[in-house]
């Protein structure tokens, strides 16, 4: 027989329901709204004038309406293009590498039957302490691996994330191990139970490194800059970079000169290269979100 609830208690939860909602609610769209205040402020100050940003400073609403800084970054829209596809390419194509190999790594590295593992764990931790500088890993990078002027310096050299392994080994120690001798058991081999049972009751933890991981990738610059000297190899970030860097030294040899140099809009075109940087990868979140949880793996095994 189902137990009723009496009425005083109903009304006690309600009214609790109640003010939690009318407080929560109104801080979590504080929130939200200071989170979102600084986008706001970069996409008006993008659409603003230059003239204007340097007497008044940035705002939300842009007061004199410019497009000049999209003018300035479009100049050369197939170069734009270009390093989209190169960083799509790369986000793409390094993030599926990336994961999958840091998830084997720390589904081994947790398997109690490897005897090996605590040692190997210390091994990889150990490189997060101590490296050997920059020297000696663009030697390797450029002599011993050939990456110079290739596609694969942005993809190879952060292909293996130590911080990524260590999650993943924590969270798939979570996954009961009899799972793992029951498969053995109905004669499934190492990669299978991997595929086949580990990776789905991964989700969470791989959609969590993944983004983490697209976002490195996208992000990336640096390696562009060391390793890549054909401009059709340009990865997007990097591209904007020397675009802005281009215009200081324009603004800067026209100053010394004596020119006025109003139409470059320096830091509007700051705010629009976030636009155009920053647009694309925001809209990777939404598909990952619902995998931010954690539980799904309770009531697996009964014991």
């Amino acid at each position: 027989m189902s137990k009723t609830v009496k009425p005083s208690v109903r009304r006690h939860i309600s009214r609790d329901v109640f003010t939690f909602k009318a407080v929560g609610y109104p801080l979590i769209f504080l929130f939200a709204l200071v989170c979102l205040i600084p986008f706001l402020i970069v996409i008006g100050s993008s659409l603003t004038s230059e003239n204007y940003i340097i007497r008044n400073g940035y705002s939300i609403i842009p007061k004199e309406l410019s497009l000049e800084s999209y003018k300035t970054i479009f100049q050369s829209p197939m170069a734009i293009l270009r390093a989209y596809g190169v960083t799509i390419f790369v986000t793409l194509i390094g993030t599926a590498l990336s994961v999958f190999l840091n998830t084997m790594a720390g589904y081994v590295l947790q398997r109690k039957d490897f005897e090996w593992r605590n040692r190997l764990s210390f091994f990889y931790f150990f490189t997060t302490l101590f490296s050997g500088g920059l020297m000696p890993w663009y030697i390797l990078c450029v002599k011993y691996l050939g990456l110079k002027d290739s596609i694969w310096a942005m993809i190879l050299p952060g292909i293996v994330s130590v911080w990524n392994i260590l999650l993943v080994k924590g969270f798939m120690a979570g996954i009961p191990f009899e799972m793992t001798e029951a498969a053995k058991i109905d004669g499934a081999g190492d990669f299978s139970i991997f595929m086949k049972l580990i990776w789905p009751l991964s989700k969470p933890v791989v959609a969590t490194i993944g983004l983490f991981t697209a976002l490195t990738y996208w992000n990336d610059w640096y390696n562009s800059m060391l390793f890549i000297n054909n401009d059709h190899l340009y990865s997007l970030q990097y591209q904007l970079y020397k675009l802005i860097n281009d215009a200081k030294e324009l603004r800067k040899i026209a100053a010394e000169s004596g020119m006025v140099v109003d139409t470059v809009p320096i830091e509007s075109m700051k705010m629009a290269l976030t636009v155009v940087v920053t647009g694309p990868i925001i809209l990777l979140y939404p598909f990952v979100q619902r995998y931010f949880i954690k539980g799904l793996t309770l009531g697996a095994v009964k014991g």
